[in-house]
């Protein structure tokens, strides 16, 4: 029988004139000030006026069901969004019209927290409970140390190490990304935990480089924020005389407006300020190591259900 294989993502704006549902959605109704709506309409318009994470991840889904259906399963991709179109709601609509009854559902987040894993996750047995809890949904998520997934990471950071010359490369530093989080959240989730597991074991593979971890995209609002921003790293990089950079976006998949925006526009214009070049790593897209590591992954569960006799 066909299995349903779900990708799970944040979402963003197809165009300019969708930022400010998104940012309504995103902010439970919340209507920002003119000014700060504005300020991010411009975000989207430096990096094209849109968010490519919508159509990236349909094509993370599409090429990934061909990957595991070459490999001999019967599944069928989906795409559902936390804020954005299709809604999780509405696609778990769409898999049951198509008579579909077992959805393995991923996250496209290497990293759990309340915020983004668990989020996902509290959405989908809500809109399956509205649903009648018509589906079995098996929710795979914690495979930030997987090898597949270190492999495509060491991938793409071999990819950007190559915008250096030869003599960069020997002086280059590191800064692993991701998205920061609330100090409150942060002290009890797993999310920063994970993101040392995987850049030990980056690490341990890629030979001896110097390196920091730092965290961007911080949110509106007068709570603290767990750091260091990038931008200080790169003002304290700059006084032992570091100048070549590499930001590695780890935390991410895709390329969105923290990628595009934050990193390309933002922190290089302020290395640049700085005397430094800083360069970042392709994210991972709908790269073949990654496509390979997420069928792996769902192979894997699908192994252990049916040893498990699920």
């Amino acid at each position: 029988m066909m299995k349903t294989i779900l990708l799970l993502a944040f979402g963003g704006p197809r165009s300019l004139d969708e930022v400010e549902s998104f940012l309504s959605h995103l902010f439970k109704g919340k209507r920002l000030p003119p000014e700060h709506l504005e300020g991010v309409k411009e975000r989207y318009r430096l990096i094209g006026g849109s968010s490519p994470l919508p159509e990236i991840t349909s094509r993370q889904a599409l090429v990934l069901e061909k990957r595991l259906n070459l490999k001999g399963y019967s599944f069928k991709s989906y795409v559902g969004m936390r804020y954005g179109n299709p809604s999780i709601g509405e696609t778990l609509k769409e898999i049951i019209r198509n008579g579909q009854k077992e959805v393995f559902a991923i996250p496209m987040a290497p990293f759990r927290s309340r915020y983004s894993t668990s989020a996902y996750q509290e959405e989908l047995n809500r809109s399956n409970e509205v649903l009648g809890n018509s589906l079995e949904i098996h929710f795979i998520n914690g495979w930030h140390s997987h090898p597949l997934f270190l492999q495509a990471v060491i991938e793409r950071i071999e990819e950007g190490l190559e915008q250096f010359s030869r003599e960069e490369k020997k002086e280059v530093h590191l800064i692993f990304t991701a998205h920061s989080l609330p100090e409150s959240v942060a002290e009890s989730d797993p999310y920063v935990q994970d993101m040392k597991e995987t850049v030990t074991e980056v690490l341990k593979k890629i030979g001896p480089f110097r390196w920091h971890m730092a965290f961007q995209s911080q949110g509106l609002g007068p709570e603290r924020w767990i750091g260091p921003e990038v931008e200080p790293v790169l003002i304290e990089l700059r006084k032992v005389h570091v100048k070549s950079v590499l930001v590695i976006p780890i935390g991410f998949v895709s390329d969105h407006i923290e990628v595009l925006y934050d990193i390309d526009i933002l922190y290089r214009e302020k290395a640049k300020s700085l005397g430094m070049v800083l360069k970042r790593t392709p994210s991972l897209n709908d790269s073949e190591r990654f496509i390979e590591a997420l069928a792996t992954i769902v192979e894997e569960h699908l192994r252990e259900g049916k040893e498990s006799g699920v």
